[in-house]
């Protein structure tokens, strides 16, 4: 018997620290492992005693990619719990901030992480010797997401404007419209991103996956909606843990996220996309099908695809938002503290975030649980990698490498809330 290891002990372009190790006996994969080894951090356990208006600001801190997506999961869940609706111009704000984050981590996934995978190289400083102006324009564009946040959020890592009701600011319409005159640019740089991805070489792999995402009534979900999935599910955020559970297992210090029927899902990108393209801009449709997309994606390698749709769309959105503007007439609702349980979900940039918080009598936080993308996605991610390898085996140990760092690469996994360590090891014994 020929026994075989391949190790890569420091994958590039993703953020965190991690593993891959595949098992490969007499041609066939015994298994393919997602480890992740990163220490936990206990962003739950921080939350216990504290008020719940502090909540926004601690859960900021999880991510410095997608802060907003945390924040907005523990404000929406917190208005849960306390009977508070926000509506009108502040949930319109809190949706161009959302499009603000969108815009920027999507924009550093697609040109600085995944894009060297399809044009063969290292990283984004060795692609942009020959596609300068792509790196360019992706850098530019990435700055007009941060630029929103910044505006909104107060700055553009770890905001401080977001609270419990709204926003302790409100912006002016003034201070908007040289930003709508920044998105206008944008918006033609994110159609020129689809038309540049679309162009690369993409593996023609489909696969049937369990697609979970939050769909809405009226609109490509981003705060609010109820949580559905490809093959029937339809339920509301505070019936999120009746139907999923978390598990541990030995080698991931981040929980295993399945169905309680039993079975893995994928949540991000393609589940958004293909369960609500129809709720897509015409522009950002327009721009799918001439990509070459239908209505639905199930090959993860043209998420790149996906997310670049995304960002048209969020540039699309937010120049919406800001014609639409109505400045209010207060930054905030006032939210009293009481007892009760909270729930929520989000459409993080990487997929369906889960929120759910106790309070005590005088909104003291007594319990609080976050389930992040990365862990929903950890089976689907151990499941591609059996599928690829079984399908290039035969490949020299050095492209199946690659493939494998692509293939997680598809997910832009978080692993303290996104990765930058990896290590592959392949077994052929």
């Amino acid at each position: 018997m020929t026994v075989k290891t391949i190790k890569v002990d420091f994958l590039a372009r993703v953020e965190g620290e991690g593993a891959i190790k595949v098992v490969v006996r007499d041609g066939t994969v015994r298994s393919a492992e997602f480890r992740i080894f990163e220490p936990p951090r206990f962003f739950e356990a921080l939350l216990h005693g504290r008020a719940f208006t502090e909540a926004p600001d601690i859960t900021a801190r999880i991510c410095g990619i997608c802060p907003v997506a945390y924040q907005m999961s523990a404000v929406h869940a917190m208005e849960n719990a306390l009977g508070v609706a926000v509506t009108g111009p502040l949930r319109d704000l809190r949706r161009l901030l959302y499009c603000g984050e969108w815009i920027e981590s999507h924009t550093l996934h697609i040109y600085m992480l995944h894009a060297p995978d399809f044009l063969g190289y290292d990283g984004a400083i060795d692609m942009a010797g020959d596609h300068g102006d792509a790196v360019r324009r992706g850098l530019a564009l990435k700055k007009v997401g941060n630029e929103i946040l910044s505006l909104l959020g107060g700055r553009e890592i770890h905001p401080v404007n977001v609270r419990v009701g709204g926003f302790y600011r409100a912006p002016r319409q003034r201070e908007l419209e040289p930003l709508a005159e920044r998105l206008k640019w944008a918006r033609e740089a994110a159609l020129e991103t689809v038309r540049w991805v679309s162009t690369f070489d993409f593996p023609d792999v489909e696969r049937d996956y369990e697609l979970v995402a939050l769909r809405h009534s009226s609109e490509y979900p981003l705060n609010e909606g109820r949580i559905v999935s490809s093959r029937g599910l339809d339920i509301a955020a505070d019936e999120y843990e009746a139907n999923f559970e978390e598990i541990h297992v030995e080698r991931s210090t981040a929980l295993h996220s399945r169905l309680r029927a039993g079975g893995s899902y994928l949540v991000g990108p393609l589940a958004r996309y293909s369960l609500n393209f129809d709720r897509l801009s015409k522009l950002a449709q327009e721009a799918a099908r001439e990509a070459g997309l239908g209505p639905r994606c199930g090959n993860p390698y043209r998420s790149i695809v996906v997310r670049a749709i995304e960002t048209l769309y969020a540039c699309d959105e937010a120049l919406r938002i800001i014609h639409d503007y109505v400045e209010p007439d207060h930054p905030a609702i006032a939210a009293e503290p009481c007892a009760g349980a909270g729930y929520a979900a989000t459409e993080a940039p990487r997929g369906l975030l889960f929120h759910r918080y106790r309070l005590d009598d005088d909104g003291t936080i007594a319990e609080a649980r976050i389930v992040p993308p990365t862990s929903q996605n950890q089976a689907s991610v151990e499941e591609d990698l059996t599928s690829i390898i079984t399908r290039w085996i035969d490949l020299p140990d050095e492209a199946l490498r690659h493939r494998c760092e692509q293939t997680v690469r598809n997910y832009d996994p978080c692993i303290s809330c996104s990765t930058h360590l990896l290590r592959f090891e392949i077994d052929r014994g």
